[in-house]
Order: structure tokens, then sequence, then C-alpha cells
């Protein structure tokens, strides 16, 4: 389970995180990422936060609440690797209502390695 201080939980975050971000679209899910350099004091910690948009078009209230179960459980291991500070947002798109959780893990795997190396590639450039 992701424990409550690595959840997004502020409209704000989302908003941000989702405009300014790095964005990585896959088939099923699209990870959004974004690393602060400085902190934001209303933030509970530094350490890597993660949210999750799950919309009506996806499915109803059931299979929403079952992809989020799924992605919050893929995220979780996932969120020690992220860099401090990191904001992440996985927006699920219609096809992951009927995808395994394997297939999701695949999706967020390559989403999250795209999204980091475009962080790269801007932090990199001057």
């Amino acid at each position: 389970m992701l424990p409550a201080d690595a959840r997004l939980t502020r409209r704000d975050d989302f908003a941000s995180t989702i405009r300014r971000g790095r964005r990585a679209g896959r088939s099923r899910l699209v990870v959004h990422l974004q690393v602060r350099t400085t902190p934001d004091p209303a933030a509970p910690s530094t350490s890597a936060r993660a949210g999750f948009v799950v919309s009506k078009a996806v499915g109803n209230a059931v299979v929403r609440h079952r992809v989020t179960r799924r992605l919050r459980h893929l995220v979780a291991p996932r969120i020690a690797d992220l860099p401090a500070g990191a904001l992440l947002v996985v927006r699920a798109l219609p096809p992951a209502a009927d995808a395994t959780s394997a297939e999701l893990g695949e999706d967020l795997d390559s989403g999250l390695r795209a999204a980091l190396r475009k962080l790269r590639a801007t932090a990199s450039s001057p």
C-alpha cells in the first residue's frame, strides 16, 4: 500500500504536475512527472509523492476503483526509485479497465522511464 505521506492530495499539486511536469503517454495510461527544485512549505515531506486520475471514461465506480487499486499497488515499490521531491500523477485511459496488472505495470515502467529521460534532458539543457 502507498503510505499516506507518499500520496498527492492537494488539487494544486495535481494541476501543477499535469501542467508543468514531463508527460509520457502509453496505450493504457499517461505518466506526468515533475521534480520540484524548491520545496513547498505546505508539502508534508520532500520524498516523492504520487496521485492517480481515473475518470468516468474508464468505467463505472467499481471499475475505476479497481484500476486505482492496481495502480496504487504498482506505484508503491517504484516510488522509492524516483528523485526526492518528485510528484507523479498517473492518469488512466479507458483501455486500463480491461488491462491486467502485468500490462499496467509494463506501461507504468515504460512511462516512468520516458518521463525520467525527458526530465534529465531538460535539466541538462541550458
